[in-house]
């Protein structure tokens, strides 16, 4: 993808539910993306807009406007819609972070376009602008069986998941200027190596562990 004009302010939207009841849920975890983006690049404090939550700054040598839709899950669409027409930019410039429970916990995916594989908030956001935005894809795991899924992202991550859950959630917001530069690539290769480094870091104590007499 052609990476965005310097001068043009690209839309990152976070996926979720409002409310304390919902605020740790896998579901949510696209507002947690865009509070650790926010609090890492200090962007000033999130104000009622669209329908939703915004905060505006740069990141890196260019602009975004960080959405969090408050319509619940299923009417996302409503919030982006409202974002995207007042910035007048095209879907291109639209980068969405959601749920995916066909991705192993902690795998990140970045893709432009495509279905929407069952995900009541892209169902959303697609039918009001249309497929072609950018879709950051977080993974959380799959319970096993299609009529757990419903249950599985509308319940807590587990304490065990803040292993990988943190670190992912600090790459991403540690990288998010690639994504508005319209480096898809760049930024997956960025936040797989910062997990793969984090990941090496946690084990080496075991390993020094093991060869202590």
């Amino acid at each position: 993808m052609a990476a965005a004009d310097s001068d043009r302010t690209v839309l990152l939207v976070g996926l979720g539910n409002p409310g304390p009841r919902y605020a740790r849920n896998r579901h949510n975890v696209g507002f947690m993306a865009l509070d650790a983006i926010a609090e890492l690049h200090r962007l000033p404090v999130w104000r009622s807009r669209f329908q939703g939550q915004v905060s505006e700054g740069r990141l890196g040598a260019g602009r975004a406007l960080l959405l969090k839709p408050m319509t619940y899950m299923n009417e996302s669409g409503r919030a982006v819609g409202a974002a995207m027409r007042w910035l007048r930019i095209a879907p291109a410039n639209v980068v969405v972070f959601y749920d995916e429970i066909d991705l192993a916990p902690g795998k990140v995916r970045v893709k432009a376009g495509g279905g929407t594989a069952g995900h009541n908030g892209i169902r959303s956001v697609a039918a009001h602008i249309g497929p072609d935005f950018r879709r950051v894809r977080l993974g959380v795991g799959h319970p096993g069986h299609r009529d757990a899924v419903q249950r599985h992202v509308l319940s807590d991550f587990a304490k065990a998941d803040s292993v990988w859950l943190g670190p992912l959630l600090a790459a991403i917001a540690d990288n998010a200027q690639m994504l508005v530069a319209g480096d898809d690539p760049g930024f997956m290769n960025r936040v797989a190596v910062a997990l793969q480094a984090g990941n090496k870091e946690r084990a080496a104590p075991a390993r020094d562990a093991g060869t202590r007499g």
